[in-house]
């Protein structure tokens, strides 16, 4: 994933297959470490492509997770760029659109330098968030 996403174009959107194994990838890696979550897979408008969530996630963590990958998606950087700039004292950013999540957690699907979707991870802490959406993109992209 390029450091620039937010001047990338949008590309086709992510296909229903795709997003299924984003989400497995997300799901290993969370299982892996001995968490619970939900995964929100949208697509380049942050609409939603496909939802899951881990038996005893807690149940507000699948409207995070949506809530994230739209976020990413639509404004084309992860959300941990709106975290960073809240952290730095600028909380006018939440201010920016309806729904805007400013917690780590949603990061942009990139394929042929184009952002097809995003993906946002949902059920432990901000950090454990960003690294379950991370590994995902990282292992299939």
């Amino acid at each position: 994933m390029s450091g620039q996403t937010h001047q990338l174009a949008y590309g086709a959107p992510i296909t229903l297959s795709h997003a299924k194994e984003l989400a497995a990838a997300a799901f290993s890696e969370a299982t892996r470490r001995g968490w619970t979550f939900s995964i929100a897979i949208t697509d380049p408008n942050g609409d939603l492509v496909y939802l899951e969530r881990m038996d005893g996630t807690h149940l507000q963590s699948w409207t995070i997770a949506i809530e994230k990958a739209r976020t990413a998606a639509r404004f084309r950087r992860p959300t941990k760029v709106f975290f960073d700039l809240v952290e730095a004292g600028r909380v006018y950013i939440t201010t920016l659109a309806p729904g805007l999540v400013a917690v780590p957690g949603g990061v942009p699907i990139v394929e042929g330098g184009k952002i097809i979707g995003a993906i946002g991870a949902s059920g432990g802490t901000g950090e454990q968030d960003e690294i379950v959406a991370l590994s995902a993109v990282a292992n299939l992209i």
